[in-house]
């Protein structure tokens, strides 16, 4: 569905009587198949935003090829865009007229019937629990049906593909959530291919079949979320001793199961390391041991009868899965929020910069499975103590 090689978009920036060139995208290449949920990350001026308006055709790319939907973005732009739906951040209804009235517009654009637009966009609305607001305006909707209505208009055409660029920005966790079993029917429902950017790590997890990460115009990450969690060093294991002098024994204990188990970094902001010939895969901080364990679930059980026959008493132990923040930060080494001053990306929306016309990359590749991740260092947050007998914690 789509097919990007070597992709780049370089502008000039004018700051006085200086001039620079600044690559937004440097070599990006992109697979998404037919049916697919794409989920596409990156720091605020990764080179995402630039990326989708290259696809959707709103910037011409300075080099390298582009197909979506079986149509080149340069040369049969107009081809792209009947084959597309694209619902942008800011929305594209207008506050002041009625709802339907927009999405019969929108739809009669794409050279469709009145009397078919209409009946598509009525069906939507009742698909997308918006019955009743087809004479109401935007202004007076709540921002989950503004969102749902922006969805209506990008998808009233049927188009085979749809661009979603941060859709659930600024709603409540309860309109997200509902806004979330939307978007997975238009692929469930309607077998469109969703391409989706997203500054919501469990968004992307929750939607995604496949999550595509970019960083400085690279693409540094293509695979399943899950597999994607697994590159990282394992779960993180947290024994909290309730007697300081044991912790030492706990850490012997805990770095025997890591070696057992295949594990890989250690943990813990402020830890020192505890007394491992590997480097520092046990980690102490004071009445805490932790490390990264393969597959912790199964191992655990044997470590707690192994502390328990030592007799090296626990307060707590937490058992925490890697999430896509911990691959993210191994990837980027910042959050996905970090604005971290000027922005290559902001480019692509600002009206300081201009395209230039050449330039040289090497490609970037987004075939799934082929991302080594860094291993990160976790920052948990200590497990309160309890008196009460440990158990496992509950995986998360």
């Amino acid at each position: 569905m789509i097919r990007a090689r070597g992709l780049v978009q370089t502008f000039r920036s004018r700051q006085g009587r200086t001039t620079s060139e600044v690559r937004a995208v440097d070599g990006v290449d992109l697979d998404v198949e037919d049916g697919e949920v794409v989920g596409f990350l990156g720091p605020n001026g990764a080179g995402k935003t630039t990326t989708l308006r290259i696809l959707t055709t709103l910037l011409r790319p300075t080099a390298g090829t582009a197909t979506v939907a079986g149509h080149d973005v340069a040369t049969q732009a107009e081809q792209v865009r009947r084959s597309i739906g694209y619902v942008s951040q800011a929305g594209g209804a207008f506050s002041g007229a009625r709802a339907g009235d927009e999405v019969v517009d929108h739809g009669m654009l794409y050279g469709l019937p009145r009397r078919v637009v209409e009946e598509r966009g009525r069906a939507l609305f009742s698909q997308l629990d918006l019955e009743g607001l087809w004479t109401r305006t935007p202004r007076t909707m709540s921002g989950g049906q503004k969102r749902r209505l922006d969805i209506v208009m990008g998808i009233v055409h049927e188009p085979r593909l749809v661009f979603l660029d941060e859709p659930t920005t600024g709603l409540d966790p309860q309109a997200r959530a509902n806004l979330w079993e939307h978007i997975r029917g238009l692929r469930d429902r309607r077998g469109a291919t969703v391409l989706l950017t997203t500054h919501y790590l469990d968004e992307a997890d929750a939607l995604s079949d496949r999550i595509v990460i970019i960083d400085h115009g690279r693409v540094v990450a293509s695979d399943t979320p899950a597999a994607l969690k697994e590159q990282v060093a394992g779960d993180l294991v947290d024994l909290e001793v309730e007697d300081p002098a044991q912790r030492a024994e706990a850490a012997a204990r805990l770095e025997r199961l890591v070696a057992q188990a295949g594990a890989g970094a250690g943990a813990g902001p402020g830890a020192t390391p505890g007394p491992s010939s590997s480097g520092g895969v046990v980690e102490q901080d004071g009445r805490h041991v932790r490390a990264r364990v393969r597959r912790a679930g199964r191992a655990v059980p044997g470590l707690l009868r192994e502390l328990d026959a030592a007799g090296v008493a626990l307060a707590s132990i937490e058992v925490v899965r890697p999430t896509l923040d911990d691959v993210f930060l191994a990837l980027t080494g910042r959050s996905l929020r970090d604005t971290g001053g000027s922005s290559p990306d902001a480019a692509a929306r600002g009206s300081t910069t201009s395209s230039t016309t050449s330039s040289t990359t090497s490609s970037s590749s987004t075939t799934p499975g082929s991302t080594t991740v860094p291993q990160p260092t976790p920052t948990p947050s200590a497990p309160t103590a309890s008196t009460s007998t440990p158990t496992t914690g509950a995986l998360r």
